[in-house]
């Protein structure tokens, strides 16, 4: 693979007051020493004010938290939430003369991957890229470019006459990427096998110091969360079964089998899974929830626990909620030219209720936090109810909601109003009483976004009045409804071309007769692992409420003369949007007839 050269960024230099700290205790750190004002170009901390990327505070409590904690200042930046990791990694980058590399877009060449050991790899945090045999350059990605000991340590895997041409990245995306790209599954087998007794089958880790002692269960659990993680699945489930237990994986939306163990390993599997949440492990007849928070591929990862009693013991699922692929960019929703404009139009609206509506797993949670993301500044305070919070946002009030802290949705946006807030979040409208108070915090000049069970947008209106809201109340209060679902991408290096036939254009609402209409199926290839899918994308309808729709709602109009008034002001119907999708190759008919109803063709 040719990685293209990236020539480091230059960031322009700021007016600031100079910053007087103490010496910051890491000697590898050009922190501001004493009372002296700092060079220009000086510390990492520095180069970041300088370009705008922090603050004078922020740099303040990042180098009391360096004196305290003795570690690197980029590190607790981006810890603390001040400074995004590819921001500091554009600067540090900068900063050594060397260019940048982006991870999360790099797919490393196999041969470059087999010069170097995993175990080296990981230790010294070092990521082969491509291998130039003709002129003998490696191409390596790390973290510390000035790191003599790391770099010495990979010429030593080297015949003497390669070169290195050495790529900046940030760290946790370089842990992610070495644990990703160099594999867990191997891991997971040499512990069975250390499990089952076999001579000669003694993991890495349990032959170091550290894994000394460490039982193997213990490894199992973690190399299977790593695991999973690594293959960005959304769920786990351990699912004991009369002789065996199932481990299935549940990605892009769909569960694969990936693991069939033996019944005696899941006692003790259950119970580690039961210490790590903190659960009561000699409960098994109840269910139990809970919580468990872990470092994985150098980043946080949050898991949420729940155990439900079967015949054949306790089924247990892991929900994986990873905070750095929760929170994404507005622009990278994937919407639309025209949906992206209606949406900014209803969140340029100062006060009203926007909706959220979809099932269990349909992304609500995503593009709630992206639009509270993309309004979240300085100048609004932002508040949530949220049951539970799922990823924290800095800037943002976030409250958890339910039976352990005896606070419900009701109850919770009642005190919310007294806390003077702009823009407020309710994780879901589930009665009457939740409902009345999220329209009366709208009527009392507030935003309000909330989630509703519906199975469309125009469908969410009957539904607020069936639970007990009045049209007098809801008209005028109204600022849009969203309703969305996920659906699966085509692997853009496999898919498949062809002309769609007389049943599959009616289904994606075209003339019979007409110009030839190209679309994509699934074909499969190592790089999506033979599903013929890659990661997911959002279908959506939104309906913008304007006069004519209030009216409408007011006088408790069905929903035939709620669409039709809908589709005068240009509404698409999720699966008008899937069409849009199936017709520009995102995603294949098949999988958009999984997911939403299409129109059937006739005998």
């Amino acid at each position: 693979m040719n990685i293209p050269h990236l020539p480091p960024l230059a960031f322009a230099p700021a007016e600031a007051p100079a910053i007087t700290e103490p010496a910051a205790a890491d000697p590898r750190q050009d922190a501001p020493a004493g009372d002296a004002a700092p060079r220009p170009d000086g510390g990492i901390g520095e180069q970041l004010r300088a370009a705008g990327l922090i603050g004078s505070d922020q740099l303040r409590i990042a180098l009391h938290e360096q004196r305290r904690q003795h570690r690197p200042l980029g590190r607790l930046l981006v810890e603390l939430g001040f400074v995004q990791e590819s921001a500091l990694r554009d600067v540090l980058a900068a900063r050594v003369g060397r260019p940048c590399v982006d991870l999360a877009t790099t797919l490393p060449a196999a041969d470059a991957l087999a010069l170097l050991p995993h175990e080296a790899a990981r230790r010294h945090r070092l990521l082969p890229l491509h291998f130039d045999a003709a002129g003998r350059v490696l191409t390596v990605a790390l973290a510390d470019a000035d790191d003599i000991v790391a770099i010495d340590r990979l010429r030593g895997h080297l015949a003497a006459d390669v070169r290195l041409d050495l790529r900046v990245a940030g760290e946790s995306e370089l842990v992610q990427a070495i644990e990703h790209h160099y594999g867990q599954a191997g891991s997971v087998d040499d512990i069975l096998r250390e499990m089952d007794g076999e001579p000669g089958h003694a993991t890495p880790l349990a032959s170091t110091p550290a894994g000394r002692g460490v039982p193997p269960v213990v490894r199992l659990v973690d190399a299977l969360i790593a695991d999973a993680v690594a293959q960005g699945a959304s769920d786990v489930h351990f699912e004991p079964e009369a002789g065996f237990l199932r481990i299935r994986y549940r990605i892009d939306g769909l569960l694969h089998q990936v693991r069939a163990l033996h019944r005696s390993r899941w006692p003790e599997m259950a119970v580690r899974l039961k210490v790590m949440a903190g659960l009561d492990i000699a409960e098994t007849r109840a269910p139990q929830d809970g919580r468990i928070t872990l470092g994985v591929g150098g980043r946080p990862i949050d898991l949420r626990i729940a155990t439900q009693p079967t015949l054949h013991g306790e089924n247990i699922v892991l929900r994986i909620l990873d905070r750095q692929k929760g929170i994404v960019p507005l622009h990278a929703l994937g919407l639309a030219e025209d949906q992206r404009a209606t949406l900014e139009r209803m969140m340029a609206r100062p006060e009203g209720l926007i909706l959220v509506t979809g099932p269990t797993g349909s992304g609500k949670t995503t593009t709630l936090y992206s639009v509270l993301n993309h309004l979240n500044t300085e100048a609004v305070n932002i508040m949530t109810l949220e049951d539970p919070v799922e990823y924290p946002l800095p800037l943002i009030r976030q409250t958890a909601v339910g039976e352990a802290s005896r606070l419900n949705f009701a109850g919770g946006v009642r005190a919310l109003l007294r806390q003077d807030p702009d823009i407020i979040l309710v994780g879901e409208i589930r009665d009457a009483d939740t409902a009345e108070m999220a329209i009366r915090a709208a009527l009392t000049g507030h935003q309000v976004y909330a989630t509703l069970h519906a199975g469309s947008a125009v469908s969410a209106i009957p539904r607020l009045m069936d639970i007990g809201i009045r049209p007098e109340l809801l008209a005028g209060n109204l600022i849009g409804i969203l309703a969305q679902r996920l659906v699966r991408r085509l692997c853009p290096l496999c898919r498949e071309a062809h002309a769609a036939g007389p049943d599959e254009r009616r289904k994606l609402g075209l003339p019979v007769a007409g110009p030839e209409v190209m679309i994509h199926r699934p074909a499969g290839c190592a790089a999506c692992d033979f599903r013929g899918y890659r990661g997911r994308s959002a279908i959506m309808e939104l309906l913008c409420i304007d006069p004519a729709l209030d009216e409408l709602v007011a006088r408790r109009a069905g929903p035939q003369a709620l669409l039709a008034q809908a589709r005068d002001g240009g509404f698409l119907t999720l699966a008008e949007d899937g069409a849009r999708r199936v017709l520009d190759g995102t995603t294949s008919l098949q999988e958009l007839a999984r997911v939403v109803a299409l129109a059937t063709p006739a005998a």
